[in-house]
């Protein structure tokens, strides 16, 4: 089953760069809200892929658009091109548990002005990977504040009132949770992201370089200067 443009309230917005490999699993767990009338559209946002993901996308009936890579860019791009009233941002890598669409529905009904993020959780069994999922659904109850792993849930009018994602490589998360000032909510839902990072540079390595990001980011440091780093290339 593919996307396909109906009348529905939702459209679904994917950042991609070289996802192809990514955006099956991806998708099939989105089937629910296709099946429901709930999405209307899915909307692949390119960096540039280099690999097969624009014939991934096709396959699946996806609106395709692309520019320059750079998440809060692509993020942004992927809005303006949707139609639907409601908007859902998503990572490729990131899968929506069982439920997800009911969830999202039930929101829509009853707390349209307000954003609405899932709970994380990581797609590893390993307790430290349990550690860092807690920390961050803390951190998006008490400071409002979710990774973008967990997705996003928005109005548009609500969207286009806070000015949308900025045009920037990283931290375009922290930029639109700070514009929302608590208007979110977290669903009982997970988001389960991929893990293989943490595995590969080790949790508290990669833990600690996120909160020093973070830390950086709040004190000035540049977006884009932060971004190269993040991604090994400074």
């Amino acid at each position: 089953m593919g996307f396909v443009n109906l009348p529905a309230p939702l459209s679904i917005i994917i950042p991609t760069l070289n996802a192809a490999p990514l955006l099956a699993a991806t998708t099939a767990a989105l089937m629910e809200g296709v099946e429901m009338g709930l999405v209307r559209e899915l909307v692949i946002s390119d960096g540039g892929s280099r690999d097969e993901t624009r014939d991934a996308a096709r396959e699946l009936g996806a609106v395709w658009i692309s520019g320059p890579a750079g998440r809060g860019g692509q993020l942004a791009r992927g809005a303006n091109k949707a139609l639907s009233p409601w908007f859902l941002f998503l990572h490729a890598d990131t899968h929506l548990a069982p439920g997800w669409a009911g969830a999202v529905l039930s929101h829509m009904n009853a707390a349209p002005d307000k954003a609405a993020c899932f709970r994380l959780a990581f797609r590893s069994d390993a307790p430290a990977a349990r550690r860092v999922a807690a920390w961050a659904n803390w951190r998006t109850q008490a400071l409002g504040l979710p990774y973008g792993d967990q997705g996003l849930l928005i109005a548009r009018r609500v969207y286009e009132g806070i000015g949308g994602y900025r045009d920037q490589p990283l931290m375009e998360d922290v930029e639109i949770a700070r514009a929302l000032n608590g208007r979110l909510t977290m669903l009982p839902v997970e988001a389960r992201t991929s893990a293989e990072r943490y595995e590969r540079e080790g949790w508290l390595r990669r833990g600690g370089a996120n909160l020093l990001t973070l830390a950086r980011y709040r004190l000035g440091a540049r977006p884009d200067r932060l971004a190269r780093q993040y991604h090994g290339g400074d």
